[in-house]
């Protein structure tokens, strides 16, 4: 039983936890739903509920005084929030992913997921949001379930074919441009390649010539492997020098025995060959 019913949980089956609060960290129903909404007391991922407000968030199209907004006018706003958002949190530690969702439903409208490498980020960032406002408006932050987005996301609003529209109870995310987003995550992989650098240069003379011998050992195996393959009789022949033509095959089990039994021959043959010292 204990197995099964982790098996089931938080999905469709499951009758005790919620399936979208766990999916998605937000649920239609709110503390009305029937039933469990399981809060974690920690986690990577934060939710700020309701925290963007689109200019056209009454008509799509259209600002509060009933005038048309171009759409690039809409991006510009966006993409103005999500920068100075993810400036201000990054702060605390190496931002994973930031998704802000572009749904209609009250319980996701201007929603944003803010997941940090590490928990202990996290719990930082939400220890300063608490009594923040944002543009006049408090910012309702906690941790939130949701670690993996690949199952949070809407597959159909992804490749626009969503029928639900803006309605639709899985999360449709956001878009930056690509120069923003390169500008804003690309930081990360400069430091991190800084940073395996740095450990590469403050490795002491003894590990540096060991990890130089490991991997010139490697080289000299994967050369000796590359250099040969079987043919269809399971003889080896020596490669065309203009490159592989498929991958080496291993050998197999009993072939390996044969050439460990050859091996121990070789070494008695020798050991009993060498001279004895009186």
């Amino acid at each position: 039983m204990a197995e099964h019913l982790a098996s089931i949980f938080g999905t469709e089956k499951d009758r005790v936890n919620c399936p979208f609060y766990f999916k998605i960290g937000a649920c239609r129903h709110g503390d009305r739903c029937s039933r469990l909404h399981n809060r974690p007391t920690i986690s990577p991922t934060l939710l700020l509920s309701n925290m963007y407000h689109r200019p056209d968030m009454i008509t799509p199209g259209v600002d509060s005084q009933g005038q048309p907004i171009d759409p690039r006018k809409i991006q510009e706003h966006f993409e103005d929030f999500y920068e100075d958002l993810f400036e201000e949190l990054s702060k605390f530690g190496e931002i994973e992913s930031l998704n802000v969702c572009d749904n209609l439903a009250d319980h996701m409208i201007g929603n944003v997921y803010l997941q940090f490498k590490e928990e202990d980020q996290a719990a930082a960032a939400l220890q300063a949001l608490q009594g923040r406002f944002y543009s006049g408006r408090p910012i309702i932050a906690d941790f939130s379930p949701v670690t993996d987005f690949r199952e949070a996301t809407c597959r159909q609003y992804e490749e626009n074919s969503c029928n639900r529209g803006g309605y639709c109870n899985f999360m449709h995310v956001k878009m930056i441009g690509r120069d923003l987003r390169r500008k804003l995550f690309g930081r990360y992989k400069r430091f991190n390649s800084r940073r395996s650098r740095s450990r590469s240069r403050s490795l002491s003379p003894r590990k540096r010539e060991h990890r130089d011998r490991e991997r010139d050992y490697k080289r000299r195996s994967g050369d000796r492997h590359d250099r040969y393959e079987r043919d269809g009789g399971g003889r080896k022949r020596r490669e065309s020098p203009r490159g592989r033509s498929r991958s080496p095959v291993r050998d197999g089990s009993e072939e390996r025995r044969a050439r460990i039994e050859q091996w121990n021959r070789e070494k008695e043959e020798k050991e009993q060959n060498q001279p004895r010292e009186d």
